[in-house]
C-alpha cells in the first residue's frame, strides 16, 4: 500500500467534560470539528470519518466532504469510538487509519501524512509523533506528555514526568530551573496511525496497570508487546483546543493575534 493511501478518522464526543459540546464550539464562527475536518481532508487523506455521538455533530458537517459514523454514546476512548467506525465503514484490516483528535484545528497537514508514512516505513503495529521539548516549563507539566525511543525510532515509554531524569543536573542547585544539556527530551504529540484491523484488536485490549496509573492509552500497546513507531513532526502542531481557555487562544490564532 502506497504511504499515502490513508484514511484519517476523527474522534468527536459531545459530552467532553472540560468544554461541554467541544465540537460544535465555535471558532472563527465555525464548529471546531469542521476546522478538524478540513484540515484531515487537507492532507490528502483517501477518506475522512468522523466517529460522532450525536446527531448534531453531523449536521455540522454537511457538505464538507467527511463521512460520519454515528457511534455509541458509551464509548470510554477515543480508539474504541474508532473500532466501531472502522466496523461501520467497513475497512480493510490493512487499511492504515491517521487518528486525529478532534480538538486540532491547526493540525498540520505534512504532520498528518507523517504519521502514515512512518506506520508503512517502520512496519510497527503503532506510530505517532513527537518533538523536541525546548523549555522547562513544559519538561514538568504533566499535561505535556515525554516519551524516549530506542534507536529504532520505537517507543520505549511515555510518562508524565520528564522522562529521562538528568540526575546530576537536577540535583545542582537551580538545576530543575532550567533546560539540561543533552537534549534529549520530547513531548508526545497525540495523532496515531494504524492498521484497521490492529486498531480492532487494540480496542478489545483490557487496560493495564501502567495505563491506569499515568492515564495514557497508549501504554496499553506497549504493556502488551506491540510496537509504537515514533517520528519527529515534520511542522509544529499549535496546541489543540480542550478548554474554554484553549479555545480563546485558538480564536487568536485564527484571527491572526497570536502565532
Amino acid at each position: 500500500m502506497d504511504a499515502l493511501d490513508f484514511i484519517v478518522a476523527i474522534p468527536a464526543r459531545f459530552a467532553a467534560s472540560r468544554l461541554p459540546g467541544k465540537p460544535l464550539q465555535l471558532l472563527g464562527g465555525e464548529p471546531l470539528v469542521l476546522h478538524v475536518a478540513r484540515r484531515a481532508l487537507a492532507a490528502g487523506a483517501r477518506e475522512v470519518w468522523v466517529a460522532a455521538d450525536d446527531d448534531r455533530i453531523a449536521r455540522a458537517l454537511e457538505g464538507c466532504g467527511a463521512r460520519v459514523a454515528m457511534t455509541s454514546t458509551e464509548h470510554l476512548s477515543g480508539s474504541d469510538r474508532l473500532a466501531e467506525c472502522a466496523d461501520i465503514a467497513g475497512w480493510a484490516d490493512d487499511a492504515v487509519v491517521v487518528n486525529l483528535q478532534g480538538d486540532e484545528p491547526f493540525a498540520p497537514a505534512a504532520g498528518i501524512r507523517a504519521v502514515a508514512a512512518a506506520l508503512v516505513a517502520s512496519g510497527a503495529e503503532m506510530s505517532t509523533l513527537a518533538t523536541p521539548v525546548d523549555d522547562v516549563a513544559t519538561l514538568f507539566d504533566p499535561n505535556a506528555v515525554k516519551l524516549v525511543r530506542a534507536a529504532n525510532g520505537d517507543a520505549l515509554y511515555f510518562s508524565r514526568a520528564p522522562l529521562p531524569w538528568p540526575r546530576d543536573a537536577f540535583a545542582a542547585e537551580g538545576g530543575r530551573e532550567r533546560m539540561p544539556a543533552g537534549g534529549h527530551w520530547l513531548r508526545h504529540i497525540g495523532i496515531y496511525g494504524y492498521r484497521a484491523g490492529f486498531l480492532r484488536r487494540f480496542a478489545a485490549l483490557p487496560p493495564t496497570p501502567l495505563e491506569r496509573t499515568e492515564s495514557l492509552e497508549q501504554l496499553r500497546a506497549l504493556e502488551h508487546g506491540h510496537r509504537i513507531a515514533v517520528a519527529l513532526t515534520p511542522e509544529p502542531f499549535p496546541p489543540g483546543v480542550d478548554t474554554p481557555d484553549d479555545l480563546l487562544r485558538a480564536e487568536r490564532r485564527m484571527a491572526g493575534i497570536d502565532s
